[in-house]
């Protein structure tokens, strides 16, 4: 019984500060494009992330891909970001962010 109650305190304490991780790596993701007022939409296909933004030019794709994107392409002023399972995490809180 003290075993399940102690597995239960990690897992919970784990949940918690994954999810505060989470939402430091998608701060930081959105201050690399450009901030909040620079990211006109966001789309995802599969794994991948399409944001398009008012000035490319003031994402920084070298900080982007430090955060784990596996892959960034830049086509006018959108960016295709694969993150794999995280993307569809991000568009959600992007669109909660608004």
């Amino acid at each position: 019984m003290i075993i399940g109650v102690v597995l239960l305190i990690i897992v919970l304490v784990a949940i918690k500060f994954t999810g505060k991780h989470f939402d430091e790596e998608m701060n930081k993701l959105i201050k690399y494009l450009g901030g909040k007022d620079n990211i006109i939409d966001c789309t995802v296909s599969m794994s991948r992330f399409k944001v398009t933004l008012k000035d490319i030019s003031k994402a920084n794709k070298e900080g982007i891909q430090r955060l784990g994107a596996k892959g960034i392409v830049e086509i006018d002023n959108q960016l295709k970001i694969v993150f794999d399972k995280d993307s569809r995490a991000l568009k959600k809180y992007i669109k909660d962010m608004r």
